[in-house]
């Protein structure tokens, strides 16, 4: 929303879209700050630091993550990848492990156009299926990635490990 002169004579604000995303690149761990807004948006509060102490060790075991970045240097989008081999499927199985656009952008684009270059890179990597993690109580995330060709196949269950002693 554009406000000044026009809020002071009581006239009707402007809409203005926001500026339009320009890049879907690969995240560094300089974008530690975004990512960590973005992660703790969808539910896994996360700081800066985390990233940027996790990252080395992550990405060294071949995940990757790509956002979604604005003409003018916002990130506004990011989704993480991981590459894994299983026995049973003869080509590697790829998972987008997390997929987050910022609250305000949603609706706009952003996710799908992070969901097609994800998958191309997944994809070029030799990937033969592409599996999504998706929290129970994200209904519309659900219905985002049906709309997109995903169906459920399975359920998963977790187990949080608690060190001994």
């Amino acid at each position: 929303m554009i406000r000044g002169a026009a809020e002071r004579s009581h006239s009707p604000t402007i809409s203005v879209p926001p500026p339009p995303v320009s890049t879907v690149r690969a995240a560094t761990v300089s974008d530690a700050e975004e990512i960590a807004r973005l992660l703790t948006q969808l539910g896994h509060p996360t700081s800066a630091a985390d990233v940027r102490t996790t990252w080395d060790v992550w990405s060294a075991e071949g995940n990757r993550a790509l956002v979604a970045e604005r003409d003018d240097g916002g990130v506004v989008g990011v989704v993480t990848l991981h590459r894994m081999r299983v026995l049973h499927r003869r080509r590697p199985v790829g998972r987008v492990t997390a997929l987050i656009v910022d609250e305000p952008e949603r609706g706009t684009g952003i996710g799908r156009a992070l969901m097609a270059a994800g998958e191309r890179l997944l994809e070029e990597d030799g990937c033969g299926l592409i599996e999504i993690t998706s929290n129970n109580r994200l209904v519309d995330a659900h219905a985002f990635y049906r709309s997109l060709g995903y169906e459920q196949t399975s359920v998963r269950l977790a187990k949080t490990l608690v060190p001994a002693g």
